[in-house]
C-alpha cells in the first residue's frame, strides 16, 4: 500500500481522533484539525497528499475550504480531496467533484472504505506528480539511452550499477564532463525496486545560489517575494523514488547543511514553513570537480562528503576505453541517420582511424556530437574522413584539455605521458619506466591508477 501525508479536518473530536488513529496505523503520516481555517493554514505551510474534509463545519463549509485551496495553490502542488459530510446531496457531491476532490463519503461509513479511498487517492497522486513531472522533461527534449561499451572499465561501471540498484544506498557518481555520469544514475533507478517512481534530475550548477534551496526544499506562499503560492520541492517530487543531483560540488555552503540532515534524516522544511516535511527517497550525486580537495579547502563539508560517498563509481573518460570507439560511434550513426532520415551504412577506414585516434577532451557527449555531425554532411552511405570534423585537428601540436581544472589537467597529462611511453616501449614496462626516468615499481602505480595495465606485455 502507497503511505502518504493526509490532513484530517472535521469539527467533532470523536470521529477526528478515530479517523486520525486509523489512518496512522496505515503507516500514514497524518496531520489532524477541528478549524477549517488553520487547515488552510497548514495546508499553506507544508504539501499533503489528502485532505480528508468534513462538510459542515462552524467557520467554513468543506465545499468553502475547496475553493479557497483552489484558489491560492498550483494544480499541480494541490493534494487529493476526499469529502466527508453526515448531510449528502446530489448537488453537493457534484459540486466537489467539479472543484477538485477525488471522492465523495457519506456518514456513516466504514473505517475501512475510507482507507481503501484514501489509499487510492494517495497512489493516484503520486502518479499524477509523476505523469507531470515526465510531461515536463518531455518538454525539455530529455534524451535517454542506455551505457554502451564492451570495455572492462565500462563493464566494471555497470556491474557496480546493478548491485547497487539493490539497495537504497546514497550513490556518488564521479567523472570528466560527458563522460555519461547521468546514464549511470538513470541506470540505477530503472534496474532498482523504485524503477516506476519518479526520477528526479537537478542540474545544481544550472541553478542561481538565491533559487536552489527553493528548488530543492520547495516553497510555502508569502515566503519570499514572488513567492505567490504553495511550491513542492525536488525531494517531495521524488519522494518514494530518486533524486539526482548534478554537479553536486556546486552546491552553495548554507544549502550543504540542510542536504546534509536530508541525507541523515530523510525530513527537511520547506521554505517559509515550520513544518518537517519527511520523505523516502534515494540520492544519487555526480560530480566532475575533486570534493576531496574541495574539503580540504573547507568550501565543501566534510560530513556532506562522506554521506554522499557511500558508493563511490568512477566513469572513464574516453580516452581510457579507446576499445569503445567503433561501438559507440555505430550506436550514435544509428541514432541520427534515423533522426536525419539517412541511410549510413558504414565508416570508411581513415575515418574511423582519426576518430579512435582523437583525445576526445569531451569525451562520449563530443564523440556524439561529432558523428552527429558527419551523419548530416555524409554525401553517400559512407562516412567519409572528410565528413569528420575534429576539435584537435585544427590544432596538433596543442593538444586540447580535458577542462579548466588544473588537477584534472594534470591528471590528464600524466596519464597520456604513461600511455605514450607504453606505446613506445610496445607495452615493456622496464623500457617504459627507464625512458621516464622512473622505478619499474612506479611505472606499476601509474599503470594500475590509471588503469592501463593492460598496455603492458610483462
Amino acid at each position: 500500500m502507497t503511505r502518504g501525508s493526509i490532513l484530517v479536518v472535521d469539527d467533532e473530536p470523536k470521529i477526528r481522533q478515530a479517523l486520525t488513529d486509523a489512518l496512522r496505523h496505515e503507516g500514514h503520516d497524518v496531520v489532524a484539525t477541528g478549524s477549517p481555517r488553520e487547515a488552510l493554514r497548514v495546508v499553506g505551510e507544508r504539501p499533503f497528499d489528502l485532505v480528508v474534509l468534513d462538510n459542515l463545519m462552524p467557520e467554513l463549509s468543506g465545499i468553502e475550504v475547496i475553493r479557497e485551496m483552489v484558489a491560492t495553490t498550483n494544480a499541480g502542488e494541490r493534494p487529493e480531496i476526499l469529502m466527508m459530510t453526515a448531510h449528502a446531496t446530489v448537488d453537493s457531491a457534484i459540486e466537489a467533484m467539479k472543484l477538485g476532490a477525488i471522492d465523495y463519503l457519506q456518514k456513516p461509513f466504514d473505517i475501512d472504505e475510507l482507507l481503501v479511498v484514501a489509499a487510492r487517492a494517495i497512489e493516484h497522486r503520486r502518479l499524477r506528480t509523476h505523469h507531470d513531472y515526465l510531461i515536463t522533461e518531455i518538454g525539455e527534449h530529455f534524451d535517454h539511452y542506455g551505457i554502451v561499451g564492451r570495455s572492462r572499465a565500462i563493464q566494471d561501471v555497470v556491474n557496480v550499477a546493478r548491485r547497487v540498484a539493490q539497495s537504497r544506498s546514497t550513490v556518488l557518481v564521479t567523472g570528466e564532463t560527458g563522460t555519461g555520469k547521468e546514464l549511470v544514475a538513470r541506470a540505477i533507478h530503472d534496474w532498482s525496486a523504485q524503477r516506476e517512481m519518479p526520477l528526479v534530475r537537478v542540474n545544481c550548477a544550472a541553478l542561481p545560489e538565491t533559487l536552489i534551496e527553493s528548488e530543492l526544499f520547495g516553497h510555502v506562499r508569502g515566503a519570499f517575494t514572488g513567492a505567490v503560492g504553495n511550491k513542492k520541492g525536488r525531494f517531495a517530487l521524488a519522494d518514494g523514488g530518486t533524486i539526482f543531483l548534478d554537479e553536486i560540488g556546486n552546491i552553495a555552503p548554507p544549502v550543504q547543511a540542510k542536504l546534509l540532515r536530508v541525507l541523515q534524516e530523510r525530513e527537511f522544511e520547506p521554505l517559509g514553513s515550520e513544518r518537517t516535511v519527511r520523505v523516502d527517497v534515494r540520492v544519487i550525486a555526480a560530480t566532475n570537480r575533486d570534493l576531496r580537495k574541495l574539503v580540504a579547502e573547507e568550501r565543501f563539508q566534510q560530513d556532506l562528503y562522506y554521506r554522499l560517498n557511500v558508493i563511490p563509481i568512477t566513469m572513464p573518460a574516453l580516452r581510457e576505453r579507446r576499445e569503445d570507439i567503433p561501438v559507440l560511434v555505430e550506436h550514435f550513426i544509428q541514432r541520427h541517420a534515423s533522426r536525419a532520415g539517412k541511410r549510413i551504412d558504414s565508416v570508411a577506414p581513415d575515418a574511423m582511424a582519426a576518430l579512435a585516434g582523437s583525445p576526445w577532451p569531451g569525451n562520449v557527449r563530443e564523440l556524439e556530437n561529432t558523428i552527429e555531425r558527419a551523419v548530416v554532411l555524409a554525401a553517400g552511405p559512407v562516412i567519409q574522413a572528410s565528413d569528420v570534423t575534429l576539435v584537435s585537428a585544427a590544432s596538433p601540436a596543442v593538444p586540447a584539455l580535458p577542462s579548466l581544472n588544473l588537477r584534472q589537467n594534470m591528471d590528464w597529462a600524466e596519464r597520456e605521458t604513461i600511455r605514450h611511453a607504453m606505446e613506445h616501449a610496445r607495452g615493456v614496462k622496464k623500457d617504459a619506466a627507464e625512458a621516464m626516468g622512473i622505478s619499474q615499481r612506479a611505472m606499476s602505480y601509474y599503470l594500475a591508477k590509471y588503469r592501463l595495465d593492460g598496455l603492458s606485455q610483462d
